[in-house]
């Protein structure tokens, strides 16, 4: 395992330091990066990438971001609207007249697809059991599963975390930049960033330093199970492969607003609606619970578990992530609310 420092650290980074020193296997598997003002004071690896063929995890070990990449397609959404090309504030249906619900054509909007107000269900929850393993690669691969559902309650009414919503952002970056979801972001998102390890691959590729996922059913199974019959390529909801350096990367360029405006970046990590328990932005989670503004996003699915959080006054990130999903309060979720306790004051709840 490696881990890496800087000199200088204030007692709250040192106490994390000792804290993340003293994790180990199978405590934990993945990589934790902690940086201040974008310099790196801890990155370190645990666990193993492969546990069937006994290989570590590395610090550069490529990790499913899960619904991370709902900040990276947020990013690229806000793109066009600078460019003039969308509006938040009109109805889907002046970009995608044949979308195949008129409810969402006539009354929904982008901004309330970004802040999961849209009224669109949860696909990868309600039809999980369905998807298996399929052939989804395209956005419109995903259309039968929840395109033509009815709406959960009047757009703009309420909160209800949706990866249908994203899945419709991402037919509005194809339609409006000429480019497929993936072109677009690997050439305006991932190569501004300079991230060069952020890949749309399936969960069963075989790929060189990829960890493999492996789920207990998030607590409710002794015994691991490899995760790759659950779902296929990344898509605008989830599942990009990343590391921690090039997560710092993106977050990097997006905070130094080298991706978006500086006015419209500060919009977007602002609370423009409530939460299930923080409030949300474009694409970004705005917590104003504890000690002090964190702005980031969490990833859960079989086999993953990740967080990006931003600590504003500290102006601290830390990145989470994880190859093993575990019941709350184990594994990336004991880290990360330790690091929120330290830093933030979060009183740390007890493990079940």
């Amino acid at each position: 395992m490696l881990s890496k420092f800087v000199c200088s650290q204030t007692v709250g980074e040192n106490r994390i330091i000792d804290y993340l020193e003293n994790i180990t296997y199978p405590e934990f598997s993945g990589v934790v990066l902690m940086a201040q003002k974008d310099s790196v004071f801890f990155e370190k690896a645990y666990g193993y990438a492969s546990l069937e063929y006994d290989v570590k995890n590395r610090v550069n070990t490529l990790f499913n971001t899960a619904s991370i990449t709902k900040t990276m397609t947020a990013v690229a959404a806000l793109q066009l609207v600078e460019k003039g090309l969308l509006d938040l504030e009109v109805p889907v249906g002046n970009y995608l007249p044949n979308y195949p619900n008129q409810t969402v054509r006539d009354s929904v909007t982008a901004h309330q697809l970004l802040t999961h107000t849209s009224g669109l269900n949860n696909f990868l929850v309600d039809e999980s059991q369905n998807m298996g393993k399929l052939d989804l690669v395209d956005i419109k691969d995903y259309l039968p599963f929840f395109a033509t559902k009815p709406l959960l309650f009047s757009p703009g009414s309420k909160y209800a975390y949706s990866a249908s919503g994203y899945m419709v952002i991402g037919l509005l970056i194809e339609k409006l930049s000429g480019l497929s979801y993936h072109q677009y972001l690997d050439e305006h998102v991932f190569a501004k960033a300079g991230m060069e390890n952020t890949l749309a691959i399936p969960l069963d590729s075989i790929v060189k330093n990829k960890a493999s996922g492996y789920t207990s059913y998030f607590g409710e199974s002794n015994t691991y199970s490899k995760n790759d019959t659950f779902l296929e390529m990344a898509n605008p909801a989830g599942f990009y492969y990343s590391n921690t350096e090039d997560l710092l990367k993106f977050f990097k360029a997006l905070k130094n607003y080298r991706l978006i405006s500086e006015s419209l970046t500060k919009k977007m990590m602002s609370p423009l609606v409530k939460g299930y328990y923080t409030n949300y932005g474009f694409g970004i989670s705005v917590d104003n619970r504890w000690g002090q503004t964190i702005v980031g996003h969490t990833g859960g699915w079989y086999g993953v578990q990740c967080e990006l959080m931003y600590f504003e006054k500290d102006e601290i990130t830390a990145i989470i992530l994880s190859n093993v999903d575990t019941a709350e309060g184990k594994g990336m979720n004991k880290i990360s609310n330790y690091i929120k306790h330290v830093l933030a004051n979060k009183t740390i709840p007890k493990s079940k």
